[in-house]
């Protein structure tokens, strides 16, 4: 009966229960409080949720456009699970900031504003609106262009350390969307000065296809004195598991471009670009929000 009473943690300090949580994972933390009250009582302390945050936390959240204050929650958990379901918007709204529930690793969003993007400041090729599903107070919308070129970056001492990441492409159209359909877009990935990873793409949100026009082929003289017709239906060539659009839970789509590996005390830029110039065909009818980076599972 003592052996019981200790495997359930009746026996136990609160404290040293709350010091073996802080240990494993949110994810853990939140399993093992279902074990026995004093498990569920140390694992909503501050101590255990203070070790699952960023030990930046504070210096980020005080980057909020909506300053630190703004953040109303009562408990360390309760600010961890804020963060995970409510990115908040920081340097001045040019990125949103948020955490991976299950790990509590870090996830940015590079807005559109914080990207290069080739024509953006010319007003027939792209053009600055407002969406109310985004959380960005402006995105990119695509109007015209043959040189489709967006690039990003961010630095790796932002990121959580000894974690894979991956790069999206968020965006969405409100139109209908030309250019995209035929030639496979092209991304690379990686930590500057480091080996890259590379992908291509079709951005077309129906998928990637190849279309052939119609023809007419002249049948051989038999029976029929007179040339019949056939004409040849359009075929469609589906691209790749993974190689076209997803829609994501927030009403957006996203494809990934890529991804890169943190090492702990690394420090240099990652490196994000995303290109379609070969095609030379008009572009147009997409909406860039961001590009989103977060840990991959």
């Amino acid at each position: 009966m003592a052996v019981e009473r200790i495997a359930c943690g009746d026996e136990l300090p609160e404290g040293c229960i709350a010091t073996a949580l802080s240990l494993t994972s949110p994810k853990d933390a939140c399993r093992l409080a279902l074990v026995a009250s004093t498990f569920r009582s140390a694992a909503e302390s501050d101590a255990v949720w203070d070790r699952f945050l960023p030990s930046d936390y504070y210096d980020i959240i005080s980057r909020s456009i909506d300053g630190p204050d703004s953040l109303k929650v009562g408990s360390k958990k309760d600010l961890y699970l804020y963060l995970c379901d409510n990115p908040i918007l920081i340097d001045g709204g040019t990125m949103s900031f948020s955490l991976e529930k299950g790990s509590g690793k870090k996830c940015y969003m590079l807005a559109a504003r914080s990207l290069q993007i080739v024509w953006v400041d010319t007003p027939r090729h792209w053009r600055w609106i407002s969406l109310p599903e985004s959380r960005f107070s402006e995105v990119a919308e695509l109007l015209d262009v043959c040189w489709f070129d967006i690039s990003g970056k961010i630095n790796t001492n932002m990121l959580s350390p000894d974690t894979r990441y991956g790069a999206y492409l968020v965006f969405t159209t409100k139109s209908r969307t030309c250019g995209f359909e035929n030639q496979p877009a092209e991304s690379s990935v990686g930590i500057a000065g480091h080996e890259r990873y590379t992908h291509t793409f079709y951005l077309n949100p129906q998928g990637g296809r190849r279309q052939y026009r119609y023809q007419v082929v002249p049948r051989r003289l038999g029976i029929f004195t007179h040339h019949m017709a056939r004409i040849l239906r359009e075929e469609t060539e589906d691209a790749p598991k993974g190689c076209h659009p997803k829609q994501r839970s927030d009403g957006w789509m996203e494809i990934e471009l890529g991804e890169f590996f943190i090492k702990r005390g690394q420090e240099a830029e990652v490196e994000i670009s995303l290109t379609e110039v070969k095609g030379g065909d008009r572009k147009a009818g997409l909406i860039i929000e961001g590009i989103d980076i977060r840990p991959k599972e």
